[in-house]
């Protein structure tokens, strides 16, 4: 029986009546759609039908990426109107900004002329005659309280808009949490969640967008529970934490508040998820990502570096135990080994003598004996896994490729790379893998040369 991803394929048979279900919902979908072509065309994007028209095909199909745009004009043209002029309002300090949270006294305020002066408003048929400051008559610049009030006033409006702002922004979350349950895998819900959470640094103050960037991670950490390798939610989780970290812990207006790198935290997650599943090639990638700004945050000098690499390397050989023929696991023990390999300059005194050359490696300055040393021992503990692997293929392209990294060193001869036994490699791959025969002949040329 013929299947797909390993889920068989069956003959179903439906009725009459689930027939014309399936039709009435097709044209229920078709209905949807013309009425907001219908509005889209007329560019209708201020008006609240054609928004609600977006949430009733979206539920139908999340899939429909047109449909997210025509959403996002809605509310740019609606709810979010007001900070288009300006692009976006700025992440004003609620310390800096306009509102005051306490009446200011009358007889106790002796404020400058400058503090209470008002612009006259626009609809002015002509200006007010200026008083002895040259700006406001006298009796708007004798009394301090109406500039109290007016204070108060806009203060009322910006915590209003705040208060708009937030519930909008919870409303278009909540809206795709469903969505992302049913389809977690669909580019354009995490796309819109990404949309959001970056509105937030726009319109609401950094403390309050902290808070739904925090939440954000949570709801992410529950999302790789039910699915480990869904690399959307580990794409997105990158894209929190990097928010996060450019953000500050402290409230807004305080200078000496600092973001707290989180690669440390992010750094032991990943093992966490590894070790529930080896297979996971989001989480190794991830780590790979993390390694170098991990040590470069601890301030780790040349034998921590070098200690580290051997810990990775265990680590990898841990999973290549129990699964040789894991893909994800090589990736990230061959990322490992390209950090040995890699030559930097001739020098035999060490990889990092050219310092420019050697930045982005764990271990810049490793000996060329050391990084001939790590090969050779990773070497052996590869081919002992042919006694219980004898057809991973895996296993020979990795000695293969270790082997010609290990001549590019300047040792030809020695057991590592021997000729006699990288062309049997060579002959075993060419037997478990003859679609790619014309790769293995061309490989097989090189070594000869």
């Amino acid at each position: 029986m013929a299947s797909t991803h390993g889920i068989a394929r069956t003959n179903r048979s439906r009725t009459d009546e689930q027939r014309q279900q399936d039709l009435d919902r097709i044209q229920k979908y078709r209905d949807l759609d013309d009425q907001i072509q219908l509005h889209v065309k007329q560019s209708n994007y201020s008006d609240p039908t054609l928004f609600h028209l977006t949430t009733k095909i979206l539920r139908l199909n999340p899939e429909y990426y047109t449909i997210w745009n025509v959403r996002r004009r809605c509310l740019i043209s609606g709810s979010l109107s007001k900070r288009s002029a300006g692009l976006w309002r700025s992440k004003a300090s609620p310390s800096t900004s306009r509102s005051v949270t306490t009446k200011p006294s009358c007889a106790a305020s002796s404020p400058s002329p400058s503090a209470a002066t008002r612009p006259a408003p626009a609809t002015s048929p002509s200006p007010k005659k200026a008083g002895e400051s040259g700006t406001i008559p006298d009796e708007e610049e004798a009394d301090p309280c109406n500039a109290g009030k007016e204070e108060e006033k806009d203060g009322d409006d910006e915590e209003a808009d705040i208060a708009a702002d937030t519930s909008l922004v919870q409303s278009e979350l909540a809206f795709t949490i469903p969505l992302l349950i049913e389809f977690p895998k669909c580019y354009w819900v995490w796309g819109y969640r990404s949309f959001f959470l970056s509105l937030c640094d726009a319109i609401l103050p950094a403390g309050a967008a902290r808070d739904f960037w925090a939440a954000e991670l949570a709801l992410d950490s529950k999302m790789l529970t039910k699915d480990r390798r869904n690399f959307h939610a580990w794409s997105y989780r990158r894209f929190i934490v990097s928010a996060l970290e450019s953000t500050t812990t402290k409230n807004d207006g305080d200078e000496s508040a600092k973001a707290k790198s989180m690669t440390e935290s992010e750094f032991a997650y990943t093992y966490s998820m590894i070790k529930v599943d080896l297979s996971n090639f989001s989480a190794w990638h991830n780590r790979s990502n993390l390694a170098l700004r991990l040590l470069d945050e601890r301030g780790a000098d040349d034998a921590a570096r070098k200690k580290f690499l051997d810990q990775e390397l265990e680590l990898a050989r841990e999973g290549l135990n129990v699964g040789p023929e894991d893909q994800s696991l090589w990736y990230y023990h061959q990322f490992l080994m390209d950090q040995i390999t890699t030559t930097v300059g001739a020098s035999s005194k060490g990889v990092g003598e050219n310092g420019k050359e050697a930045k982005g490696l764990i271990a810049p300055n490793l000996s060329l004996a050391d990084r001939r040393d790590f090969v050779d021992r990773e070497v052996a503990e590869i081919k002992d896994l042919l006694e219980d692997y004898a057809d991973a293929k895996l296993i020979y392209e990795a000695l293969l490729e270790y082997g010609i990294a290990y001549r590019a060193m300047g040792e030809s001869d020695a057991d590592t790379a021997n000729q006699d036994e990288m062309m049997a490699w060579l002959a075993k791959l060419k037997e478990l893998d003859p679609l790619r025969r014309g790769r293995w002949d061309d490989l097989e040329k090189s070594l000869q040369a």
